[in-house]
């Protein structure tokens, strides 16, 4: 049984998620926008990835008798000065993600609940990966810069994620 302080850090946490899948759909678009179909394709993996995040909190949250409670999502930013601007953006909502799971972790801690504990390392791990990659592509961007034949090839790779 989920402690309701719990509860309401979780549903929190899943409002959270729904809003970071909408926040990356928003930042494809922009891509597309932009003839970057292969940053879009990231994106858009990037936007399922998110809604699977929310939908595994949710799933915790009925298993453990507590209640889901969905709240508004805000309109996310629309408007990006480029591609470098971008993952600038991705990497500090990951990090923001990440400092959110890290307090919904110290108050399972505080709870003693110990399933959570063990659901929300999954979520610690792949907060890891998540800043990670956003990192990589944010300094590979950096580097090739935002025109030319670099970032051509660089939308090339980011379009084949989920291809294997």
């Amino acid at each position: 049984m989920l402690s309701k302080k719990l509860e309401k850090a979780l549903n929190e946490q899943i409002n959270h998620e729904f809003a970071s899948s909408y926040l990356y759909l928003s930042m494809a678009a922009y891509a597309e926008s932009q003839t970057l179909p292969g940053f879009a394709n990231w994106l858009k993996l990037q936007t399922k990835e998110e809604m699977g995040h929310a939908m595994k909190l949710y799933k915790f949250v009925n298993e453990r008798g507590g209640r889901v409670e969905l709240q508004a999502i805000a309109q996310p930013v629309t408007e990006f000065k480029s591609p470098v601007a971008v993952f600038e953006q991705v990497l500090g909502h990951e990090r923001k993600i990440s400092a959110n799971i890290n307090s919904l972790y110290e108050i399972a801690l505080e709870e003693k609940d110990y399933a959570a504990q063990v659901m929300l390392h999954w979520f610690i791990e792949e907060q890891v990966e998540e800043e990670a990659a956003a990192s990589e592509i944010l300094e590979t961007l950096r580097m090739v810069g935002e025109k030319g034949h670099a970032l051509i090839m660089m939308d090339r790779q980011l379009a084949r994620r989920g291809q294997g």
